[in-house]
């Protein structure tokens, strides 16, 4: 493993790969670190897209630093850093992947270990940047951040998983669903007589429908508010740029030779300066 310097974890995982492309590569970082110092970073990896793996644990606050408010906190949120409250939009870290043109985006949570393992799995697999939400619970400086997504009492109506091929489907018993009323998802419910033919059914490769999903970010405080998706949103194909950059160097050496770096450094002149 490597400890890069804080914000900039991409960014040394980029020459990484381009240096030692068959190495499985995988990026710990956080709302904090990837969103803030080192935004810049991630989406230039996510655009050039790098064959890795991005772990983006949100917390919705700087744990490391000792509790300052994050990219991801919630407006009006008290931290050492905002006393009288934030007043920052915060970011929605998949719209930023989707906008980055991330070739694989997927949310899932620290307290759903079956969930984590299958998207981790899933994240590994792809063939290109991955980017994976990971909602955590910052037990110090933000506790119960999630808990409405996380806690049995509340799970089943505020979680929808994503199935590919499956309908939209949520509540203690499945009872509700999601269908689309034009480009806007409204919830039915399916135990009051509501077909199950009319629901929308999850596909991974749809761009716009991806979007739409990805945008299921109520407050959940909200009243009338959408359920909160978890699992695959989207993925796609496309060059992984280390395979590029392979073949541009193979045909540079096809033309002109594998070269000489003393040579490079020496150049075509030197010269002697005497004392």
């Amino acid at each position: 493993g490597m400890h890069s310097i804080h914000g900039r974890a991409t960014a040394v995982a980029s020459g990484l790969k381009a240096a030692r492309p068959e190495l499985s590569v995988w990026i710990v970082t956080g709302d904090g670190d990837g969103l803030s110092i080192g935004g810049n970073h991630t989406i230039h990896l996510l655009r050039r897209n790098f064959d890795v793996n991005i772990l983006l644990f949100n917390n919705q606050i700087y744990g490391l630093t000792k509790g300052q408010y994050s990219p991801t906190s919630e407006e009006s949120k008290v931290t050492k850093s905002t006393p009288m409250g934030s007043i920052d939009h915060p970011f929605n870290p998949l719209a930023l992947a989707m906008g980055a043109d991330a070739s694989f985006i997927a949310r899932t949570m620290d307290r759903d270990p079956k969930h984590l393992q299958a998207m981790l799995l899933r994240s590994q697999a792809h063939k290109g940047a991955s980017f994976l939400e990971i909602y955590q619970n910052c037990n110090i400086f933000n506790d119960g951040a999630f808990e409405i997504f996380t806690e049995k009492s509340s799970k089943a109506n505020e979680v929808l998983f994503l199935e590919q091929g499956k309908p939209l489907v949520f509540g203690a018993t499945n009872n509700k669903g999601i269908k689309l009323d034009g480009f806007q998802p409204v919830i039915v419910d399916i135990a009051e007589g509501a077909s199950t033919d009319d629901l929308w059914i999850h596909d991974e490769k749809d761009f716009y429908k991806a979007q739409i999903l990805i945008r299921m970010f109520d407050d959940p405080r909200m009243e009338g508010h959408l359920p909160r998706p978890f699992g695959v949103f989207y993925e796609t194909h496309r060059a992984c740029y280390e395979d590029v950059m392979g073949m541009q160097i193979e045909e540079a050496i096809a033309k002109s030779g594998k070269g000489d770096l003393d040579k490079l450094l020496r150049g075509r002149e030197t010269w002697t300066i005497n004392p």
